[in-house]
C-alpha cells in the first residue's frame, strides 16, 4: 500500500503530515493527526473501525469527544457518517489498497491459535538479513526500557549514579526470588552509609543482615555476635530504620543462591571497589568487567550458607554465569544509560561486550533456538525474550519485521 496515493471514498486525494499520537484511553484512536485532504490541510484525530457502521454502533455521534475527528479510517465503507452539522467525514476505505496474498497472509498468521507464536511454522520462510537487523533494534528497544527504570532513579536518587549502581546491584543480587527484598534493603539507608561503611567489610555485612533480619537467630557464634554489635552502633549512628523492608526467601533456592550468600558477596563487592561505578563506566571489554567482580566473601560464609550450620569449606566466589547475569542485567543497562544521559550516542562497546557473553538458557530463548538459527550470544537471547514478551504475546505482528516480512511474501 502507498502512501503516496490514498484517496477518500469520494476520490479526494490524502497526503498524512504527521500520524498523531496513539490513544491508549477513551476516545479516537488517534490525536493531534495532521494531513491534506484535497488541497484543504486539517489537523484533528482520527478514528479506525472495520465497518463505518460502527461509528453508529459505538455511538460515537453522541459523544463530544468524537466531534473534532477528520478522517474515519475503515476496511470497509457500508456508509455515509455524518458530524452534528450533516456534513460528511472524510473516510479512508483500506481494503482496496491491500494485495489479495497480504490479506490472505494476515488471516493465516493472526489465526494460528494451537502454536506458541504465531509465525511458528514458517519462520524459516524469512532471510537472516530481515532477522538479524531486527533483533538488534529489539536489542536496543530493550536498553531504552530498562533506561526508562535507570532515569526515573536517577531522579529519586537526586541525580547519584553510585547509588543507582548500587540499588540496581542490590536487586540483581537477589535474582527473581529476593530481588524486590535486596532493593528494599538497599533503599533503607542512604548512600553515604554505605560509603562512610565501606572499606570495612564486617561493617557492611552488619547492615545487610542486620537490615533484613538475618541476623535474628540463636546461632551462637563470635562473629554473629560482633555483626549484632556492630549493626546496633550503625542503626543508631546512621539513625537507620527497617521499616519497609521487605522479607527475604529461602524457599526453593540453592544454597548458592541463598540471600545470605548473596548478601556476603555484595558486601565483598563493595568492601573491595572503592570507586566502582567509575571502574565500570571505565571497562571497554567483558574481562576488564569479570576482574571487577573477582574476589570472595568474609572467611565465615567458606563454612556456611546459613548462620545456623557449619558446612564445608567452599569459598563463595562469583561464578562466571553469575557475572553474566550481573552484566546483562546489570552493568550493560547502566553503561547505555550512563552513555545516552551523557548524548554519547555510540554504543558500540555496549554492543560489543554483549556479543561476547553466551547466550542465557530459559524457556522462551530455547524454544526460539527451535525454529530458528539465532545467534548464540547473550544480545541475541536478549534481543528474543524482547521479541517474545512485547510483540509474539500481545499479537504484534503487523509491527514486527519478521511478521511483515511474513504478511508480504507472495506464495
Amino acid at each position: 500500500m502507498s502512501l503516496k496515493s490514498l484517496k477518500t471514498t469520494t476520490q479526494e486525494s490524502i497526503t498524512l503530515k504527521a500520524v498523531g499520537l496513539a490513544n491508549v484511553n477513551s476516545g479516537p484512536d488517534f490525536f493531534n493527526a495532521q494531513l491534506s485532504i484535497g488541497t484543504q490541510l486539517w489537523a484533528g484525530n482520527v478514528e479506525i473501525h472495520i465497518k463505518s457502521s460502527d461509528w453508529y454502533v459505538h455511538h460515537h455521534e453522541t459523544d463530544a469527544a468524537y466531534d473534532s475527528v477528520i478522517l474515519h479510517v475503515v476496511w470497509e465503507h457500508n456508509m455515509e457518517i455524518y458530524r452534528k452539522d450533516n456534513t460528511p467525514i472524510p473516510t479512508l476505505e483500506l481494503k482496496n489498497y491491500v494485495l489479495p496474498h497480504t490479506y490472505k497472509n494476515y488471516n493465516t498468521l493472526l489465526n494460528q491459535k494451537q502454536y506458541w507464536i504465531p509465525c511458528e511454522p514458517n519462520m524459516k520462510e524469512v532471510d537472516s538479513f530481515t532477522i538479524n537487523h531486527w533483533l538488534e533494534r529489539l536489542y536496543l528497544e530493550r536498553l531504552e526500557g530498562k533506561y526508562k527504570a535507570i532515569e526515573a532513579q536517577l531522579i529519586e536518587s537526586k541525580q547519584n549514579w553510585e547509588a543507582v549502581l548500587f540499588w540496581q546491584l542490590a536487586k540483581n543480587f537477589g535474582l527473581k526470588v529476593n530481588g524486590d527484598a535486596f532493593l528494599s534493603i538497599a533503599k533503607s539507608m542512604d548512600f553515604s552509609v554505605i560509603r562512610k561503611s565501606q572499606f570495612e567489610v564486617h561493617q557492611l555485612e552488619a547492615l545487610f543482615f542486620g537490615q533484613s533480619g538475618l541476623m535474628e537467630t540463636e546461632a551462637q557464634d563470635a562473629y554473629i555476635s560482633e555483626l549484632k554489635s556492630t549493626y546496633t552502633f550503625l542503626k543508631t549512628k546512621f539513625s537507620i530504620s527497617n521499616n519497609g523492608v521487605l522479607p527475604v526467601q529461602f524457599f526453593r533456592l540453592r544454597p548458592p543462591n541463598f540471600p545470605t550468600i548473596r548478601l556476603a558477596q555484595l558486601a565483598a563487592l563493595y568492601s573491595r571497589s572503592s570507586n566502582l561505578f567509575s571502574s565500570i563506566i571505565e571497562a571497554q571489554s567483558l574481562d576488564q568487567l569479570y576482574s571487577i567482580f573477582e574476589g570472595t566473601t568474609s572467611k565465615f560464609w567458606d563454612t556456611h550458607y546459613t548462620f545456623e550450620k557449619t558446612s564445608k569449606s567452599i569459598p563463595k566466589t562469583l561464578t562466571k554465569s553469575f557475572m553474566n547475569l550481573l552484566i546483562i542485567n546489570t552493568i550493560i543497562p547502566i553503561k547505555f544509560a550512563y552513555n545516552k544521559y551523557n548524548r554519547q550516542t555510540n554504543q558500540e562497546d555496549v554492543v560489543a561486550i554483549m556479543r561476547k557473553i553466551p547466550m542465557e538458557h530459559n524457556s522462551i530463548v530455547d524454544k526460539f533456538h527451535t525454529l530458528y538459527a539465532f545467534g548464540k550470544t547473550a544480545f541475541d537471547s536478549q534481543a528474543l525474550i524482547q521479541l517474545k514478551q512485547n510483540y509474539c504475546s500481545k499479537n504484534k505482528c503487523l509491527h514486527c519485521a519478521i511478521g511483515s516480512a511474513l504478511l508480504n511474501r507472495n506464495s
